[in-house]
C-alpha cells in the first residue's frame, strides 16, 4: 500500500498508553499497523528493538514483517528484534531455560509423524493390539495439551473407555519423550507456559526482556496460548494485539475467538481502535460481505467500506453437475484472459474441500491452461527429506530413539526386527538411549555376531559425525552424510523407476542447498540449533514464492485467508458443500459463514460464484440445493446465469477466445 496511514491506522500506531485491540476488518492494513508500530516504538518511544516481539501464526507472515520492518530502519536500529511465530518465540524461550523443566540442551522437536509413530509404539506395548487409528487418540491428547489438561488429570476425569485409554497413552507418551530429550509442537508453547507458572523469577525476566508485545492474528489463538501472552504482558500491559472476529475460521484447531472478549475482562484498560477502511475490493463486494456476516452474532460491531469505485455485479453460475461447474469455470478463465488480458496468477479457485480440486485440474490440464494447487505435499513430509532429517536429529541428539529407528535400515543393514527388538530390551534394563544400547559394550551379549557388526558399524558412523558435527556446519555434514551412507545409490536401486529416484534426489539436493544458504546467513549455528529451526520452517512456502510462474491458485477457503486476487472463483456454493454437512449436524454455521466470509472478501474486483445441480457424493448422484448463504448476499448486487440463458455474443467471445488459446498453443 502506498497510502498514508488513515486516522485510525495512525492512532493505533501511536497508542502506547495502555493494553490495546485493534478490530482489523479484511484488507485494512493492519501488517502495515503493526509494522509502522514497531518502528514508532523504536524511533519515538526509545524502546530497544531486542525488547520488542511481535508473533503471528505462519512463518510466510512473520517473514513479510520482519522484512517490511527492515525497509524503514538503519543500520542497527532492528538489532535483537524478535518476529516470528508463536511456536518459535516458545522454541527461543525453551533454548534458554529448558535446563529449569529438566531437558538438555539440543533437544529433538517431534513433528505429527514422529508423534504418531511413538504413539503407535506405546499403543501396542502398553494397551495391546491398535486396531484402530492412532489419530483420535493424538488429536486428543494435543487437546489436552492446549487446554492445560496433565495426564493425571485426564486419567482421573475419563468418562469412558477411549478417554482413559487416550490419559494411559498420554501418561506414557510424556514420559517417553522427556526420556529421548524430546517436545513435540504443541509443548513449544505449553512447556513455557507451565515454566511461567511455576518459577516466577524466569516470568519476571521474560516481563522485563520483552517490554512491548505485538500479537497478529489473534482470533486464532488457543487457550494455552492466550495464557501464555497474559503471563508475559500482565506486568506492564504494553500490548497491542491485532485481530478480527469475522475471519475467525479455524475453531476445528482450537482457536477461539471469545480470547477478544476475555481480554476486556482480563485487561479492564483495554482500547479498542477498528480498522474499517478496505484498500482491496470493490463497494459491491464489500456490501456483500458485510450483509452476509451481518447474519452472525458480535463482539464488537464493524463495517468495511472503500473509496474504490462500485464494481461489476457478482455473477453466480448455475451448473448441470461437478463435470459442467469445471468446464464453465475454465471457460471463463479462457475468456478472462483473453478477452480482458487477466493473468493467470490474478485468478484463484477457491473450494471447501480438497477433493473439489481433482474435475478442475482435469479441465484446466485439457485447456493447457498452467495452475498450482495450493498446500501439497510439505517439503519436509517426504519420506527422503525425513531420512536425512532423522540422520541429523539423531546426530544432534543421541537420546532421540525415533530418529534411529527411521535410520537404522535406512538404507538397508540387514538389522532385523527381532534384532531391533533385543536392543529395544537393553534399552530398556539398563536405562539408556537405543543409539546407547547400540555402543554399550554388552550388547554383544545378547546379539549374533553378524547382528553385532551391523549395530557396531552403524553406531560407529554416527559418532564419526557426532565428531565432525562440532568442527564443521549442518551443510556440509550432511553433504558428507549423503555420501557416506551412499544414499543415491540406494535411491536408484530401490524406487520403481530411475525418474522417481532423481526426484526425490532432486529434493534432497534442495535440503543441502538450504542448509548452505542457512550457514552462509547466521552465526555459525549448532546441528542441534539449525535442525530445530529446519523443523519449524515451511520450506515449500518458499519454494512458491521464488517460482513465481504465471498460474491459476487452486486452494482450500482456510488456506486463502491473508491472500487476494483480482478475480476469484468461489465453486461449490450449495448446502452440505458451504456450509458443509458436518457443521449443519453440528449447528455450527457461524464459523462456515466466516469462511464464506473470507472468500468473498478475497476478491479485488471480480467475484464469480458457481454451483452444481447435481453432484456425485459417495458414489451416487444426488440434487444439490443452492447454499442458504446465497439468500443472505443482497439479491440486487447478484446476477444469476444459468446455462439455457446464457448470453450468445458472450458465447461467441468465449469460443473466440478459446480458439486465440489454440493458436497460442500451436505457436
Amino acid at each position: 500500500m502506498s497510502h498514508a496511514l488513515n486516522p485510525a491506522q495512525q492512532e493505533a500506531v501511536e497508542y502506547i498508553n495502555g493494553p490495546l485491540l485493534v478490530l482489523a476488518g479484511a484488507g485494512s492494513g493492519k501488517t502495515r499497523v503493526i509494522t509502522h508500530k514497531i518502528i514508532h516504538l523504536i524511533k519515538n518511544c526509545s524502546i530497544p528493538a531486542k525488547n520488542i516481539a511481535a508473533v503471528t501464526f505462519t512463518n510466510k507472515a512473520a517473514r513479510e514483517m520482519k522484512s517490511r520492518v527492515g525497509q524503514l530502519l538503519k543500520g542497527r536500529e532492528g538489532y535483537g528484534l524478535k518476529v516470528s511465530t508463536f511456536h518459535h518465540l516458545g522454541l527461543q524461550l525453551l533454548r534458554k531455560e529448558c535446563h529449569h523443566l529438566g531437558y538438555k540442551p539440543g533437544f529433538s522437536i517431534f513433528d505429527s509423524q514422529d508423534s504418531q509413530s511413538l504413539l503407535k509404539e506405546l499403543y501396542k506395548n502398553d494397551i495391546g493390539q491398535l486396531d484402530e487409528q492412532i489419530a483420535p487418540f493424538q488429536y486428543k491428547i494435543s487437546h489436552w495439551k492446549n487446554t492445560q489438561v496433565s495426564p493425571e488429570q485426564a486419567l482421573s476425569h475419563a468418562f469412558d473407555e477411549f478417554e482413559q485409554q487416550a490419559a494411559l497413552l498420554f501418561q506414557s507418551y510424556q514420559k517417553h519423550l522427556k526420556a529421548y530429550n524430546a517436545i513435540d509442537f504443541d509443548d513449544l508453547i505449553v512447556l513455557p507456559t507451565t515454566l511461567f507458572l511455576e518459577k516466577p523469577d524466569i516470568l519476571e525476566k521474560w516481563q522485563h526482556q520483552i517490554r512491548y508485545f505485538l500479537i497478529d492474528e489473534y482470533q486464532d489463538t488457543n487457550t494455552i496460548q492466550y495464557q501464555f501472552i497474559s503471563l508475559l504482558v500482565k506486568f506492564r500491559e504494553a500490548f497491542t494485539v491485532v485481530g478480527d472476529d469475522d475471519q475467525s475460521i479455524y475453531a476445528w484447531r482450537g482457536a477461539q475467538p471469545e480470547n477478544l472478549n476475555l481480554l476486556s475482562d482480563d485487561f479492564p484498560r483495554l482500547k479498542v481502535i477498528k480498522l474499517e477502511q478496505n484498500y482491496r475490493s470493490t463497494q459491491r463486494i464489500l456490501k456483500s460481505a458485510n450483509q452476509l456476516i451481518s447474519h452472525n452474532p458480535h463482539l464488537f460491531e464493524k463495517k468495511l467500506w472503500s473509496q474504490l469505485n462500485y464494481g461489476d455485479p457478482i455473477r453466480i453460475l448455475e451448473c448441470n453437475n461437478e463435470e459442467d461447474e469445471a468446464r464453465r469455470v475454465v471457460s471463463e478463465i479462457l475468456h478472462c484472459r483473453f478477452s480482458d488480458n487477466v493473468k493467470n496468477a490474478d485468478i484463484a479457485l477457491l473450494y471447501r474441500g480438497n477433493h473439489q480440486a481433482r474435475v478442475f485440474e482435469k479441465a484446466l490440464r485439457e485447456h493447457q491452461v498452467p495452475y498450482h494447487v495450493h498446500g501439497g505435499q510439505s517439503f519436509f513430509e517426504r519420506s527422503e527429506i525425513k531420512d536425512i532429517m532423522s540422520y541429523l536429529k539423531l546426530i544432534a541428539n543421541p537420546d532421540d530413539d525415533t530418529a534411529l529407528l527411521r535410520v537404522i535400515n535406512t538404507p538397508r543393514r540387514e538389522i532385523g526386527p527381532s534384532t531391533l527388538e533385543k536392543i529395544g530390551h537393553f534399552s530398556t534394563e539398563h536405562k539408556v538411549s537405543l543409539l546407547g544400547a547400540c555402543k554399550h559394550p554388552h550388547i554383544n551379549s545378547v546379539l549374533n555376531k553378524r547382528a553385532s557388526l551391523q549395530i557396531q558399524g552403524f553406531a560407529d558412523l554416527i559418532n564419526e559425525l557426532q565428531i565432525k558435527s562440532r568442527q564443521q556446519t549442518a551443510f556440509k555434514l550432511t553433504r558428507e552424510l549423503i555420501q557416506s551412507i551412499e544414499y543415491e545409490g540406494w535411491l536408484k536401486e530401490t524406487c520403481n523407476t530411475l525418474k522417481a529416484a532423481e526426484t526425490k534426489i532432486s529434493y534432497v539436493n534442495d535440503l543441502v542447498k538450504w542448509l548452505e544458504n542457512i550457514a552462509e546467513k547466521t552465526d555459525h549455528e549448532s546441528l542441534a540449533e539449525t535442525t530445530a529451526y529446519l523443523t519449524l520452517m515451511d520450506i515449500i512456502e518458499r519454494q512458491s514464492e521464488a517460482e513465481n510462474d504465471d498460474q491459476v491458485t487452486l486452494m482450500t477457503l482456510h488456506s486463502s485467508k491473508g491472500l487476494e486476487f483480482p478475480t476469484v472463483f468461489l465453486v461449490g456454493m450449495e448446502e452440505q458443500l458451504l456450509p458443509h454437512r458436518a457443521s449443519i449436524e453440528e449447528e455450527t454455521i457461524d464459523e462456515e459463514r466466516r469462511l464464506a466470509y473470507v472468500g468473498i472478501t478475497r476478491a479485488q474486483k471480480q467475484l464469480i460464484v458457481t454451483l452444481a445441480k447435481r453432484r456425485k457424493r459417495q458414489g451416487e448422484i444426488v440434487e444439490c440445493e443452492p447454499s442458504r448463504f446465497l439468500n443472505e448476499l443482497p439479491q440486487e448486487d447478484l446476477q444469476w446465469e444459468k446455462k439455457q440463458k446464457a448470453d450468445v455474443k458472450k458465447s461467441k467471445e468465449k469460443g473466440n477466445a478459446y480458439l486465440a488459446n489454440l493458436k497460442e498453443m500451436l505457436k
